[in-house]
């Protein structure tokens, strides 16, 4: 089974109206140094352009200015809606950006998520999933390298080349899924990479819900099966909020109260989610999403156990991405992400295996070596104890 080996942040970014946003902006890209020190692999930032909580309308910005904070990190859109940007121009833009980061970009890629987005720009959401499969179709090949010409009922390409090649290797490219098969579909024709939602991010609308992990591992045959043959599920990439604490209990006092705001506030009263509002029906459907899942939290051991589940549950997987989210105070959140790094981390990818192997070896064999070295400290003394005789 494929632990996840490679970890990375997932953030729309999503903060509590009412906060200066450039203090904010400024915080996003502290997290991404932050992140780079730590040693995480991936940073996805998402694009909204309505509704308070998600200010950052331009990914593509923000990661010209963090890759140049940062060392080794990789930046991916997170994701880019497609439906909202002609291709040649998301194409050339990749380019740039792979430049831009010295080959530490991917174009994270999805179909939109607001309707308000959508309506400001005049987009009939019905046709969002045909846009993001044509978008993908022409950005594909324009990243190769090929000319291309295309028409369709949004837009026209005549001879269209993008100028820049990649850096050094091709420009990944990852759609993003949720529940339906459609992107899981479009990525294995294809042939590109794809990344699940293990759950949506309001969690259970009220304890009992499903709320979809059971069927993650089916997406995967979604994929296989419009590509016509096996995938390597390295390159499948999970996205779950994850807090690390000292234990479970005291994860849940960290995050709950923002949690239960976030839904309040967000969902249920901008976006209009069905979420019930008692505190009782809040707490129950809490407990249920961690019971499920689709958060996971409590002390290293614990997100240990409960990433490996994960993986055992979808047939594994290749990169975890945590989808970062305001919920805890920030102190909380910081030590969150350390811990991770810290014990979590190491373990899912085996670089402590070789340390507690020879901690194991030294002990078993401790009376062996306790007696070796009483026995060559006796030995060597006999000699001094001769000249001290003669003396």
């Amino acid at each position: 089974m494929q632990l996840p080996s490679r970890f990375g942040c997932f953030t729309s970014p999503l903060h509590t109206p009412g906060v200066d946003p450039y203090l904010l902006l400024r915080e996003d890209l502290e997290l991404a140094e932050f992140l780079d020190d730590l040693g995480f692999d991936e940073f996805w930032i998402g694009e909204h352009h309505s509704g308070g909580w998600a200010t950052l309308s331009s990914p593509e910005l923000f990661i010209a200015a963090a890759s140049q904070r940062t060392r080794q990190i990789k930046f991916a859109t997170g994701v880019l809606g497609l439906p909202y940007h002609h291709p040649f121009l998301v194409a050339e833009r990749a380019a740039m950006l792979d430049h831009l980061t010295d080959g530490r970009f991917i174009l994270g890629a999805g179909s939109g998520a607001y309707q308000a987005d959508m309506h400001i720009l005049g987009i009939d959401p019905a046709s969002t999933r045909k846009r993001l499969g044509e978008s993908l179709e022409a950005i594909e090949p324009l990243l190769r390298g090929e000319k291309l010409s295309a028409k369709t009922d949004w837009f026209v390409m005549n001879d269209a080349r993008v100028q820049l090649r990649p850096f050094r290797a091709p420009i990944e490219i990852v759609v993003a899924s949720a529940a339906t098969p459609f992107s899981m579909e479009l990525a294995g024709r294809l042939g590109i990479n794809a990344m699940s939602h293990v759950a949506p991010p309001w969690g259970a609308i009220r304890a009992g819900q499903d709320i979809g992990v059971g069927r993650l591992a089916d997406q995967w045959g979604h994929l296989e099966r419009a590509a016509g043959h096996a995938v390597n599920k390295e390159s499948w990439r999970l996205v779950v909020p994850v807090h690390v604490s000292e234990s479970a209990e005291q994860g849940k006092k960290e995050l709950f109260d923002g949690w239960k705001f976030q839904r309040g506030d967000l969902y249920q009263k901008t976006l209009g989610v069905p979420i019930p509002g008692s505190d009782v029906a809040q707490e129950k459907a809490f407990d249920y999403t961690v019971a499920q899942g689709g958060i996971i939290l409590g002390s290293p051991d614990d997100c240990f156990r409960a990433v490996t589940g994960l993986a055992e549950n979808v047939g594994g997987f290749g990169c975890l991405l945590i989808s970062f989210q305001d919920w805890a105070p920030a102190a909380a959140r910081k030590r969150s992400l350390e811990l991770f790094a810290r014990h979590v981390a190491p373990r899912l990818r085996g670089g402590l295996v070789g340390i507690e192997a020879s901690q194991n070896w030294v002990s078993e064999r401790r009376e062996e070596f306790v007696a070796s070295n009483a026995s060559g400290r006796a030995a060597a003394m006999v000699p001094v104890r001769e000249a001290e005789t003669a003396k």
